[in-house]
């Protein structure tokens, strides 16, 4: 009889997943043991960016001359300013290591979750002198009272590629792209959602 009971409230689970798959719900569990359909919110501002990690372009020798950060409604925002055209980076989330080095920068990071930001442009010149005022492992920003940001932690500049570590608050949705300007700079950023669902 318990057998029995037991295959009639799998058989149940099994539908409620199936028809959940294919209109948006989820199934659940209830308190007796039968599966409910609860409603999954709508994404969060309309934002669709999804965690995956994105890449593009190629790398560059404009150097990178800023790094400064914004509070917006939906998200939060770092953006990483060249002196010239760039437009290659690598951002995902997962451990950071510094260049050069290989140093983990996690245990220096704050924030429930690491994205991993490798640029295609150096932070030195072309006398191999630093044009970025911070060194490897010093925070490049203050991002107090931010929703989803935690931390912006430089990990090096080696073999024309420089690094930084974001701590955010969890793994959120996130995007990034290329702005030309201000003049002859071009700006690389990253927005991080403040939540996934409404």
């Amino acid at each position: 009889m318990r057998i029995r009971s037991a295959l009639t409230a799998l058989a149940v689970l099994a539908a409620g997943l199936v028809a959940g798959a294919g209109s948006g719900t989820a199934a659940t569990i209830g308190t007796a043991g039968a599966a409910r359909a609860v409603t999954t919110g709508s994404p969060y501002c309309g934002i669709t960016w999804g965690s995956g990690e994105k890449t593009a372009g190629t790398l560059s020798s404009a150097p990178l001359i800023e790094v400064r950060t914004g509070r917006h409604e939906c998200h939060d925002r770092v953006v990483f300013e060249f002196d010239g055209p760039v437009s290659g980076y690598s951002v995902g989330y997962g451990e950071t290591w510094t260049e050069g080095e290989g140093l983990p920068l996690s245990p220096y990071t704050a924030g429930g979750a690491l994205l991993r930001v490798s640029l295609r442009a150096p932070a030195y010149d072309e006398a191999h002198a630093a044009t970025v005022p911070y060194r490897v492992g010093e925070h490049a920003a203050t991002v107090l009272r931010y929703q989803t940001l935690r931390d912006v932690v430089f990990g090096g500049s080696f073999e024309g590629y420089s690094t930084f570590a974001l701590g955010v608050r969890a793994r959120l949705p996130f995007r990034v792209f290329v702005l030309a300007g201000p003049g002859t700079h071009s700006r690389i950023v990253v927005d991080v959602a403040h939540q996934w669902q409404e």
